[in-house]
């Protein structure tokens, strides 16, 4: 179908879940509870609709023209160039009351019907919004005639090249299923009341005939401006030429650990205990790559940026250079607040258009309560993953475990399978201190070392250490020293954590 064939609906991301818009001169339900954004989304539509010189027709059954101008206004919009239709209650009860003859909901649905129809011939409109059609079901009162006015209405604009948006709020569980079978298309908006933080709202669309549209839930928010959906992310549908080589991490000895490094278009793991240095060793990863030119995204679900500020400079990493030079990009996350699809498109926002070369997750553990849903954090990850290995991009994710020492820790939930690389910190006690171990379990992309290094956070920055060698059990936070000549540094005086 050519792009003249479909009309936009005014919300970029809607039109990208239909594959570019709704087909034209058709009839499509819009449905949803009060207050999803169903007259939001009706006005968008009719402003596209201006911006491209087609005419445009609101009628409005259930709110004044005061509300939906109020609506307008909310959002910034002007609605001087669409026609604007109310039919008042009090005009309704009038046309019902001179009637003596016939039955009050039969009289009351044709002049209901015939006035609105009027209007259409004298607008001469291209898209119409008609809303609600939950007043139309309460005047019909039986579903056979309800059914028979929609078959007609249907009917009346198929001849008249008009696409039509027709709202629904639901009252009626039989009559929703009558009117999907009528129309064209149905798109489907909900509202989820998590027990903890806003709202979250959602959009699927049902129906849509002869259109091979994306499925499934998409995310989406109601912002000054409309609606703006985020279309669930597709990892296939990006795909672009890779670039396998190997970046440095700017410490050599975790370089060498690493096997020459991080390689482009490969996932990073790094897990632990709480105060491992686990952030501090993916903000290196950043700089490194800041450090090099390249711009990075660092995306923080816990730490605030004045902690994180005084913990890298207390390190002697300059993250504040590089985030005031806009070569890294730093953004801070509330999960209680950010629907999951808003966050995984502000990922790709900043791989697409500002061309981040390094991802920085800060941590799963955060993400994951971001979830409404946390059966299916693994797929997002997975989609996201795949999406920032074929743009080439080095991503860094950090997730914290549940303890300290003692080979009984455990993950909140297991994604160590869809990372390409896995680094692993340990706490161990030696000499009367304690201490910190790093290790590589796996790397899909080379070789590694096998080998357990000393790893702390000094006053210079990051510290890697020759391998224990000495040591048997480092991994278990208990570690038996076997003699000979110690690898560890004099002192285990770490600055932060």
């Amino acid at each position: 179908m050519s792009d003249s064939d479909r009309v936009s609906t005014g919300i970029d991301g809607l039109d990208d879940v239909l594959s570019g818009g709704l087909p034209r001169n058709r009839m499509y339900l819009v449905q949803g509870d009060p207050g999803v954004g169903k007259t939001t989304l009706g006005l968008q539509y009719l402003l596209r609709g201006q911006r491209e010189g087609e005419r445009g027709l609101y009628i409005t059954l259930s709110e004044t023209d005061e509300e939906i101008r109020a609506v307008s206004a909310s959002h910034g919009w002007d609605l001087s160039g669409v026609s604007l239709y109310e039919l008042s209650a009090a005009e309704q009860l009038l046309q019902t009351e001179e009637n003596t003859v016939f039955p009050a909901s039969e009289v009351e649905l044709r002049e209901i019907m015939t006035t609105l129809l009027a209007e259409v011939e004298r607008v001469g409109p291209t898209r119409v919004v008609l809303d609600s059609l939950s007043e139309v079901r309460l005047v019909a009162q039986e579903a056979l005639r309800y059914r028979r006015q929609i078959l007609a209405l249907k009917q009346y604009f198929a001849g008249k090249n008009t696409t039509v948006l027709l709202l629904d709020d639901r009252t009626s569980e039989q009559g929703d299923i009558q009117l999907q079978s009528i129309v064209h298309g149905v798109i489907v908006l909900e509202r989820l009341a998590p027990a903890f933080g806003g709202e979250r709202r959602r959009v699927h669309v049902s129906k849509l005939r002869g259109v091979k549209f994306r499925g499934g839930y998409h995310d989406y928010t109601i912002e000054s401006g409309g609606l703006r959906v985020f279309p669930r992310l597709v990892a296939a549908e990006h795909r672009t030429e890779q670039v396998r080589d190997r970046v440095k991490t700017g410490i050599p000895a975790l370089d060498d650990l690493m096997g020459e490094g991080l390689a482009r278009g490969t996932s990073t793991l790094i897990i632990g205990p709480a105060g491992s240095g686990k952030s501090t060793l993916a903000v290196q990863f950043a700089v490194a790559a800041a450090a090099r030119g390249e711009p990075a995204a660092l995306f923080t679900f816990e730490e605030g940026l004045g902690t994180l500020l005084d913990r890298t400079a207390a390190l002697g990493i300059d993250l504040e250079t590089h985030l005031r030079s806009g070569r890294i990009m730093l953004h801070q996350i509330d999960p209680a607040e950010l629907a999951p699809g808003q966050f995984v498109h502000l990922v790709r926002n900043t791989v697409e258009h500002k061309s981040a070369r390094v991802v920085v997750i800060d941590s799963l553990n955060g993400y994951l309560h971001a979830m409404p849903d946390e059966r299916f954090i693994v797929l997002v990850l997975h989609e996201l993953l795949a999406f920032l290995s074929q743009r080439s991009v080095a991503s860094v994710m950090v997730m914290a475990q549940h303890g300290l020492i003692g080979s009984s820790m455990i993950q909140p939930i297991d994604v160590s399978y869809l990372a390409d690389t896995v680094v692993l910190l340990r706490f161990f006690e030696a000499d009367g201190q304690v201490r910190k171990a790093i290790s590589v379990l796996k790397s899909r992309a080379g070789n590694h070392e096998a080998t357990i290094r000393e790893f702390a956070l000094t006053r210079e920055g990051i510290y890697i250490g020759e391998p224990l060698s000495r040591f048997r059990g480092v991994l278990t936070g208990v570690p038996v020293y076997v003699g000979g000549r110690t690898e560890l540094r004099e002192s285990a005086d770490d600055r932060s954590t």
